[in-house]
C-alpha cells in the first residue's frame, strides 16, 4: 500500500477487487483531515438543539390537541426540520465511521439544513416578537406580570405555572434555533477550511 501526505489529508492507493475482465484494479482513497474535537462539539450542540426543538413543539403540538385547537403548521415544520438534522448526523458518523466523509457533503447537506432552519428561526421570531399579539407580549403582560402572583396549592397556581412554563420554552425554542442557525453556518466554513487546506 503506498501512501502519501498532502496537507495534512492522507491519499493513498489499495488494491481493488477483479475488475470487468478480469484484473485488479488499484483504487485511489483520499482522507481529509477534519478537526475532531470542533467536528464532535458541533455534532453534540446540534443533537442537543433538535432534540430540544423537537420535544417543545411535540408538547405544543399535545397541548393544542387537548384544547381542541388546530395546530399551527410551524410546530410540524420545525419538528421535521430537527429530525432531518439527526439524520444528517447519523449520516456524517456514518462516514466518518468509514472514513469517506468529504467536505463537500458538509457544505451541501449544512447548506441545505442551514436555509430550513432560517426560516424557522424567522418564524418562530415573529411568532415570539410580531406586531400584534405575539407571544412575548402576552406572556410578559398576563404571565411574567401577573401582580399578586398566584401561589398555593390551587388550580389558580397551577394554571400559571403552565402559562410560565409555555413561556419558557417559547424562549428556549428561539435560543435553540438562533444556535442552530448559527452552528450550520459554522460547519460550513470548516468543511471549506478543510476542503481548501487540501487544495493547496
Amino acid at each position: 500500500m503506498a501512501s502519501t501526505v498532502t496537507s495534512d489529508s492522507l491519499v493513498y492507493d489499495r488494491p481493488r477487487g477483479p475488475g470487468i475482465r478480469g484484473g485488479v484494479g488499484v483504487e485511489r482513497v483520499h482522507k481529509y483531515h477534519w478537526p475532531a474535537i470542533q467536528l464532535n462539539m458541533w455534532m453534540l450542540i446540534m443533537i442537543i438543539a433538535a432534540c430540544t426543538i423537537i420535544g417543545v413543539f411535540a408538547t405544543f403540538i399535545d397541548v393544542q390537541n387537548t384544547l381542541l385547537l388546530p395546530v399551527p403548521w410551524y410546530f410540524p415544520y420545525f419538528i421535521t426540520v430537527a429530525a432531518l438534522t439527526i439524520l444528517f448526523i447519523a449520516l456524517l458518523l456514518a462516514l466518518i465511521f468509514q472514513r469517506r466523509l468529504l467536505p463537500a457533503i458538509v457544505m451541501i447537506g449544512g447548506f441545505i439544513l442551514f436555509v430550513l432552519w432560517l426560516v424557522g428561526l424567522v418564524v418562530i421570531s415573529v411568532q415570539l416578537w410580531g406586531p400584534n399579539g405575539s407571544v412575548n407580549s402576552n406572556c410578559n403582560l398576563f404571565v411574567f406580570g401577573a401582580d399578586p402572583k398566584p401561589k398555593g396549592q390551587t388550580l389558580e397556581t397551577l394554571a400559571w405555572l403552565q402559562q410560565r412554563s409555555i413561556c419558557q420554552q417559547w424562549h428556549a425554542v428561539f435560543a435553540f434555533g438562533l444556535v442552530g442557525t448559527v452552528f450550520l453556518v459554522w460547519i460550513m466554513v470548516i468543511a471549506y477550511q478543510v476542503f481548501a487546506d487540501e487544495r493547496r
